[in-house]
């Protein structure tokens, strides 16, 4: 589901420039920026960068991009 929904000017502005550098478009960087808001709330005593690490693997076993994980290699 979609919906039109008011941003500040400079919320957007700074998604635009995030969004330039990491390839995403506008809607796509406040989206992301809401999922890592989210986790972060719900998960207060995990690293951003943890975070953002869960996201990345989700996307890629999502997309199929799975390996064996061997302990101790």
């Amino acid at each position: 589901m979609s919906a039109v929904v008011k941003l500040p000017e400079q919320l957007v502005n700074k998604a635009k420039e995030h969004s330039a550098i990491y390839k995403r478009s506008i809607p796509k960087q406040i989206e992301y920026w809401s999922h890592i808001g989210i986790m972060a709330l719900e998960n207060p005593d995990l690293p951003y960068n943890f975070l953002k690490d869960i996201i990345f693997g989700l996307k890629e076993a999502k997309n199929g991009e799975l390996e064996d994980y061997v302990l101790g290699e």
